[in-house]
């Protein structure tokens, strides 16, 4: 009875007292439900739920947040198909980071379609039962008219405005979006034909490629670890999937050096055990092309010796031996069953793993098959520990469970997640009902005709997927990156995860997190978090720090109108500039597009750290984040970068973007502690860019005695890995360029030359060790808050110091006398204080203690020091 009344009380709306033209109650039901107020449910809770039932269909369609987007499935598992959804729809929340919405995903069921064997009729089912379920929706849904909110007819609301209803294509619906607009348009949603993307007026995803080219980042970015270019060196793979398929087919053409070992879909099994990569591409180009190919369209004189193409219906399948060595197979073993062939592909000791299908084919040894839900690969499916692939990339949802994910990556094996690797998809979707709300204004205004509006779509095509693959590279990059750190970094995620835990935006447990006392072992074996685990927690730093700010004011700043314009394609910008600001999800884009860039570039922890130490919102991180940025003019450094791919080791490349990274952390701090309210984005830029691009090349000439030396050995370090001169250069002064913000804070104080206070700077920095201390510092442990706190402080006390140091010097001396003239005057003058601070720092030099205590006490020193003469 309690559940009962519990469920009515989570109903918010239905479409139960509707009628129709004729005067009729709705045939089909629909209810939007409050999950939190559901005793019982299953985790994670959606925000929202719509279940729709009638005798035909029955349906749900789950959302984790007002504006959030995700496809409908066409299932097929009739007893708990809810189930199945909100498995999907946890991954779409994670995947949807890179865009504007969060996640939802939809599914419906047949409850008396006809034999599946007849095709037309089960179809025609399928498309009907469709139709019912999006009305459903649509009938629960508030509309947008004239930019005013217009409540469904005859529903009574118990939530609050609620006009944002996307769809997309899933399993089985692949080409319903035509379906689902033309009753978005017939009913006068407000969303048009932007309602369900992919649709014949929109991106047509397997045309594009898109899914697969995301997914294909992942791949690059795990070989270029491993030392291969795929672009340009031969490698092995064997995949799930055949070439009539979107992720498969478009995936096995994105390199001419592919040598495709083995394949399988639910027909046939492909064996070519020394494919010649030139010829085999062409072969699966052709087939490609091919409406509604086969494995068995394959030409067979183009497979090599032993192998051959097998219907997964027959018995047995005798192996060859070409055949048993290119899968890694025991030579002993001479006939196996179909079934056990795949689970041999599946653990063939290949360079790449590709998964383009349907279904799940890896799991944890510590899980059964009835936990992973998937009772139609359980024959066939294995442990990610087996695994003896190098790469593995999932072009396909639910190619793997998470746990089987995070083993294999314990074994070696290179891998992200699904939510990551196929991303593009969506990604694209989102730029494509963005596109379209966009320009529809003009639509709706009459100056822009409907056919001139659809040519226009077309013709972005190629930059949209750009903006889209975009988002992928960036994402494995940080990811790279975070591998890279990942044991040096363990204890700051586990407090990231704590963090994330207490503010209720994260369940370790269900997304397969490590818990304290694992991370605690991790760390004492000297290992961190697993790439799959790192994927998870950047995606929950994304959607916690875009919760945090959706609303805020900062996306009103001026400032913020270019990034809402580079979210867009280039023609765009420049011919409906105006319509850009009375976009509907204007804020929604400015704080996606800002968070994505934040976290990209600054790091999976960036943000939390500078909350941490800083005590600063959201906001102004964000702020100090873009200034930072842009004072260093670090987004051309980055590009310059990236230029680096398959030029240099990925060690050697992450290395130079972790040292840029110290320097926007350090600035970052600058600005948020010196400046205490809200920095003023654009004139803060104004203010030290211009200086700091004049300054940056000097600086490694400014540097003196064990600083300079210091310069110059990352530089040649670096230029001996095949870093370009000028780039390896400025690696090595990365940090000196920080103190440029103090110098120009000094210069404009006393009205002098940023050069001469920079020569000053510098001069007195070596004078008195400072460049050692700051090394120590950065060696401190920093396993809890208050170390990492401790830590900080200190540093910037440090600075603080020698930037009051360098301006009391100033003051005392003329700009007209050299700089070793003006440090002897000066210390002549406080000679007493000078030799004590030199007594000091020379005796904690001496006595090889660099803890907390001793550098404390040498920051006094110089701090004390700063403070002669102080009027």
């Amino acid at each position: 009875m309690r559940a009962s009344i519990a469920l009515v009380s989570a109903t918010l709306r239905t479409n139960v007292y509707q009628l129709d033209a004729d005067g009729n109650y709705p045939q089909v039901m629909a209810f939007k439900l409050d999950p939190s107020m559901v005793p019982d449910l299953p985790l994670p809770l959606p925000k929202f739920e719509i279940w729709v039932f009638s005798p035909r269909v029955e349906g749900v369609h789950l959302r984790f947040a007002s504006v959030a987007r995700g496809g409908l499935r066409w299932s097929d598992r009739q007893e708990d198909f809810r189930t199945e959804i909100l498995g999907l729809v946890k991954a779409q929340m994670v995947k949807n980071t890179v865009i504007v919405p969060s996640g939802a995903k939809g599914g419906f069921v047949l409850k008396r379609g006809p034999e599946p064997s007849d095709r037309d009729a089960w179809l025609a089912e399928g498309i009907a039962c469709y139709q019912m379920f999006i009305g459903a929706l649509l009938d629960v849904t508030d509309n947008l008219v004239n930019a005013k909110v217009v409540p469904p007819q005859r529903v009574v609301r118990h939530d609050v405005d609620d006009p944002y209803l996307v769809v997309a294509a899933d399993k089985g619906t692949a080409t319903f979006s035509d379906i689902a607009n033309k009753i978005s348009v017939d009913r006068g949603f407000w969303m048009g034909d932007a309602f369900a993307s992919g649709g014949s007026v929109g991106y047509d995803h397997k045309a594009m490629g898109i899914t697969a080219k995301g997914a294909w980042e992942s791949v690059k970015r795990h070989f270029l670890e491993l030392g291969v270019n795929t672009q340009t060196q031969d490698f092995t793979v064997v995949g799930v999937g055949d070439m009539s398929g979107d992720v498969f087919g478009n995936g096995m053409l994105l390199s001419e050096h592919i040598r495709l070992i083995a394949a399988f879909d639910h027909r046939h099994i492909f064996i070519d055990p020394n494919p010649e990569a030139s010829k085999s591409f062409v072969e699966r180009h052709r087939m490609f092309s091919l409406p509604r190919s086969s494995w068995e369209d394959y030409n067979v004189k183009l497979i090599s010796k032993g192998g051959g193409i097998y219907p997964r219906s027959v018995k047995s399948i005798d192996l060859t031996p070409e055949a048993k060595s290119a899968l890694g197979i025991d030579p002993e073993v001479t006939s196996v069953t179909p079934n056990e062939l795949l689970t041999m592909i599946l653990l063939a000791p290949v360079d790449l793993l590709w998964n383009g299908g349907i279904g799940t084919y890896i799991k944890a040894t510590s899980e059964t098959h009835a936990q992973v839900g998937d009772k139609a690969n359980d024959a066939i499916r294995i442990n990610g520990s087996d695994i003896r692939a190098r790469v593995v990339g999932e072009g396909g949802n639910l190619g793997a469970t998470q746990l089987g994910r995070i083993e294999a990556a314990h074994a070696g094996v290179k891998l992200n997640t699904d939510a990551i690797d196929n991303s593009a998809g969506v990604d694209t979707s989102d730029h494509e009902v963005n596109i379209k709300i966009l320009i529809d204004q003009a639509v709706s205004a009459g100056s822009l005709s409907v056919e001139d509006r659809n040519k226009q779509l077309a013709v972005m095509t190629d930059e949209v997927g750009e903006l889209v693959l975009r988002d992928n590279y960036e994402q494995n990059l940080i990811l790279e990156q975070a591998r890279f750190q990942a044991p040096v970094m363990l204890r700051v995620h586990k407090r990231l995860m704590q963090s994330l835990e207490s503010n209720g935006h994260l369940n370790r447990a269900i997304e397969y997190l490590p818990t304290d006392s694992q991370l605690d072992a991790l760390h004492a074996q000297g290992q961190g978090i697993t790439s799959p685990e790192l994927s998870v927690l950047m995606a929950y730093v994304k959607i916690d720090l875009t919760r945090d700010r959706a609303s805020d004011e900062i996306v009103n700043e001026p400032w913020c109108q270019e990034i809402l314009n580079k979210y867009f394609p280039s023609d765009l910008r420049v011919k409906y500039a105006d319509l850009m600001a009375s976009h509907p999800l204007r804020k929604e884009i400015i704080s996606t597009v800002m968070v994505n860039d934040m976290v990209n570039r600054g790091g999976i922890t960036y943000a939390w750290r500078a909350a941490e130490e800083s005590g600063a919102g959201t906001s102004e991180i964000l702020r100090a984040f873009v200034v930072s940025r842009d004072v260093f003019g670090l987004n051309q450094l980055w590009s310059d970068l990236e230029n680096l791919d398959g030029k240099v080791s990925t060690d050697c490349q992450t290395e130079l973007f972790l040292e840029s990274r110290r320097l926007l952390d350090r600035a970052t701090r600058w600005f948020l502690q010196s400046r205490g309210g809200r920095l003023n984005v654009e004139e803060e830029i104004a203010k030290f860019a211009p200086t700091v691009a004049k300054l940056t090349n000097s600086i490694p000439g400014l540097l003196r005695g064990i600083e300079r030396e210091r310069a110059d050995g990352i530089a040649k370090k670096y230029q001996a890995q095949g870093v370009p001169a000028e780039l390896a250069i400025r690696t090595g002064s990365f940090l000196d360029e920080f103190s440029l913000l103090d110098v120009i804070e000094i210069a404009n104080r006393q009205n002098s030359s940023p050069e001469v206070v920079a020569e000053l700077y510098f001069a007195l920095s070596e004078r008195y060790d400072i460049d050692r201390m700051l090394f120590h510092i950065s060696a401190l442990a920093r396993d809890d808050r208050w170390t990492a706190y401790a830590r900080s402080a200190l540093r910037s006390d440090l600075y603080v110091a020698l930037a009051a140091l360098t301006s009391r010097v100033a003051q005392a001396t003329k700009d007209s006398d050299s700089i070793d003239v003006r440090i002897s005057q000066w210390e002549a003058k406080f000679a007493e204080g000078v030799a004590r601070t030199r007594a000091t720092l020379n005796e904690i030099a001496h006595s090889e203690q660099n803890d907390l205590a001793t550098l404390s006490v040498a920051l006094r020193a110089i701090r004390t020091l700063a403070g002669q003469g102080a009027s």
